[in-house]
């Protein structure tokens, strides 16, 4: 009895590493993969493959970090993707990276990648930079940044960054997805369509329904 004890956990514990194993983007099984528009055949995890004889060094290259964002918004900040939409050499390498500007005071709001961690370099002013741990503890692990400074998130933690100067700011991130997925926290309670019903949000957040209906006012303002 005893064996088959040991016998159902050591499956158990390998199954479990299995799929911890290949809880991230799959590896590719060719020297490259580059992403294939082809939505029409159907729906894939991740994207066709391009014909090999096709590609191009094009087809590894992207120019849209160059310059800077427009950070004339409500929270003074931009941020400018490298995904695998606009690099499609990026498909199965489990790899993207973005550019981030802030305005004096800018902060890229606190949000969430379902799909990736992050690794975050200050390249230009100074950040706050945090993430807050699950349930219960709910933890603030939080530094400031200067030039040079990096600071990580892991996956699927609710972070954030602020631009503490009165000069504008940039950073660079890479994350672990070619395509990490984004769940900014605010925008996706207030800004939901439809709407999430006020009283939900009321008794989640402890407050009246006038003050649900005025946020909510705000971000369906932004969305429409």
């Amino acid at each position: 009895m005893a064996n088959n004890h040991y016998i159902t956990f050591t499956i158990a514990i390998l199954a479990l590493a299995s799929s911890v194993a290949y809880a991230s983007d799959p590896d590719p099984l060719q020297d490259f993969c580059v992403a294939l528009d082809e939505s029409k055949a159907g729906f894939v995890n991740g994207n066709f493959c391009k014909d090999p004889l096709l590609v191009t060094a094009d087809d590894f290259f992207y120019s849209g970090l160059r310059n800077a964002g427009n950070t004339s918004n409500p929270v003074g900040s931009l941020v400018t993707p490298a995904f695998v939409a606009e690099l499609p050499g990026l498909n199965t390498l489990g790899i993207s990276i973005v550019r981030i500007d802030f305005a004096p005071n800018g902060l890229n709001a606190p949000h969430s990648h379902p799909r990736a961690a992050e690794v975050l370099t200050c390249l230009e002013g100074t950040l706050y930079a945090g993430f807050i741990s699950t349930n219960p503890q709910h933890r603030l692990f939080a530094k400031i940044l200067h030039e040079g400074d990096v600071f990580v998130f892991p996956r699927g933690l609710i972070h954030f960054q602020l631009n503490l100067g009165k000069t504008k700011a940039r950073a660079m991130a890479a994350l672990s997805s070619q395509n990490p997925g984004i769940i900014t926290i605010a925008n996706t309670i207030f800004g939901s369509n439809p709407p999430v019903p006020t009283e939900v949000l009321s008794k989640a957040f402890q407050v009246d329904k006038w003050v649900i209906d005025h946020i909510e006012k705000q971000f369906q303002s932004e969305n429409n």
